[in-house]
């Protein structure tokens, strides 16, 4: 199967090594932000970026849109969340959007390409409290879950 971890740029090592638990199983996640190479070059925009100020648009929307085509291609979609306070910029929350739209959608067509969608943690937002989102407290409970199937 093919996964796409989703989580704050800050835990991208974290997911990595889930991403190696995934392919220890024989799983793929081809997810392109766990590469390390979706960052903002240029010392004035990283000094934006690192202040909390805007994104250079021109220079992210590649990244973006490498999100976009690894969401499109996954089987499950995972998303790691955090407890309060949270930090970040909020991409996994529209990374986590536009994977229910895909789930809601190929649903309505019974199509077997609507991903699965998992939570890892607590609900971050009241669109985690939807029922089609299946949710674990830990990654070792997903696991086991998944090496249950």
């Amino acid at each position: 199967m093919l996964f796409y971890l989703a989580g704050q740029y800050n835990r991208r090592e974290e997911l990595c090594g889930y991403r190696a638990d995934l392919e220890a199983r024989g799983h793929s996640v081809p997810a392109r932000w766990l590469l390390g190479e979706h960052q903002v070059h240029g010392v004035e925009a990283a000094r934006l970026v690192q202040a909390g100020g805007p994104v250079p648009v021109e220079e992210a929307r590649p990244f973006a849109e490498d999100d976009i085509e690894d969401i499109d291609a996954c089987d499950v979609f995972v998303a790691f969340t955090a407890p309060p306070p949270q930090s970040g910029r909020g991409g996994r929350h529209v990374e986590s959007g536009y994977a229910y739209a895909l789930r809601l959608w190929g649903d309505r067509l019974n199509s077997d390409d609507a991903p699965r969608l998992v939570i890892i943690g607590p609900a971050e937002n009241i669109f985690h409290s939807l029922p089609e989102w299946e949710r674990f407290a830990t990654w070792a409970e997903f696991l086991g879950d998944l090496a249950g199937e």
